[in-house]
């Protein structure tokens, strides 16, 4: 089949790269416009558009999906169908049009469960035990369409949300290229997604990565890799912004929410339940750090807490 990718980041590129060593045409990438990046501010493509470009695909950068010149140019491209990874934008009616089979997403997550921007993280974050990666067709209601396909995977305890959709990447690049050749095969099947249990996983706030220290160690503890790497978790120590790079529930002795504890070789911070250790955190203007090497270097005082 004739085939357009549409993807933005680096999680999308595996299956750009599954699709360019299948048995398909992919004649054209669609991306978001270059960003500016870095300290400079330079403008940057996407991964996506990088590795088109490597590829010596055609790549296409419109402001918007709706721009006439750019459903024109994609009209043009007789295409069969437009393989989705995390494009980052809405596709009007007009646009999901063109392809003879549509515009196909590869969502990472169990449908309808976590339908939105931030799949993994939620998931992470409400203590899900298992995700997974859907393949199914875009309808103008949020991933609200019928699904090709699926695969499960458990979340690992210490799992990141960074390291978690790597995974998910990798693993759900062969699964939209299998649907890509049902398709030409004439064999897909989608099913419709249940009614019961919609769940919405809109983009993270840095207000929502802000760590409550009243609550749980556990709660604690996904809300810290739900939110790494972006937007970071953090609190704040002495009136500036401490980032919380990596911890862990620690048991032991109780402590108030947001005290510390500290030794030569750990540090706790008490929350509402038992105390969680920080592994690396990241003082405000400092590089990343092991907590406990920036405790020894910080005076702390009795009593002392994050948060405050």
């Amino acid at each position: 089949m004739r085939l357009v990718f549409a993807g933005t980041p680096e999680v999308a590129v595996p299956s750009l790269n599954a699709l360019a060593e299948s048995g398909h045409e992919v004649v054209a990438v669609v991306t978001r416009p270059d960003a500016p990046a870095g300290r400079g501010k330079r403008m940057v493509a996407s991964p996506v558009a990088q590795r088109a470009e490597e590829l010596g695909i055609e790549v296409l950068k419109p402001a918007h999906p709706r721009d006439p010149d750019f459903q024109e140019q994609l009209a043009a491209l007789d295409v069969d169908c437009c393989p989705v990874v995390a494009y980052g934008a809405i596709l009007p009616q007009s646009v999901l049009d063109i392809p003879r089979h549509g515009w196909v997403n590869l969502h990472f997550s169990l449908l309808p469960r976590w339908r939105g921007a931030a799949p993994v993280q939620r998931a992470i974050m409400a203590g899900d035990t298992e995700t997974g990666a859907c393949v199914f067709n875009i309808v103008p209601e949020l991933d609200a369409g019928d699904v090709y396909a699926e695969l499960r995977t458990p979340i690992g305890a210490n799992e990141t949300a960074g390291d978690l959709l790597s995974r998910l990447a990798i693993d759900g690049a062969p699964l939209l290229s299998s649907v890509m050749d049902a398709l030409e095969a004439g064999t897909a099947v989608a099913t419709p997604q249940p009614t019961e249990g919609v769940t919405v996983a809109p983009k993270l706030t840095v207000a929502e990565a802000e760590v409550d220290w009243s609550a749980t160690d556990e709660e604690i503890d996904r809300g810290i890799r739900g939110c790494t790497p972006a937007p970071g978790a953090w609190t704040t120590f002495r009136g500036e912004r401490f980032k919380i790079l990596r911890a862990r529930p620690a048991g032991g002795a109780p402590l108030d929410p947001g005290v510390i504890s500290a030794a030569k070789q750990w540090l706790h911070v008490g929350t509402g339940s038992r105390p969680l250790e920080l592994e690396m955190v990241q003082p405000f203007g400092k590089k990343a750090m092991r907590a406990a090497d920036w405790a020894r270097g910080v005076d702390l005082t009795p009593n002392e807490r994050l948060g405050a």
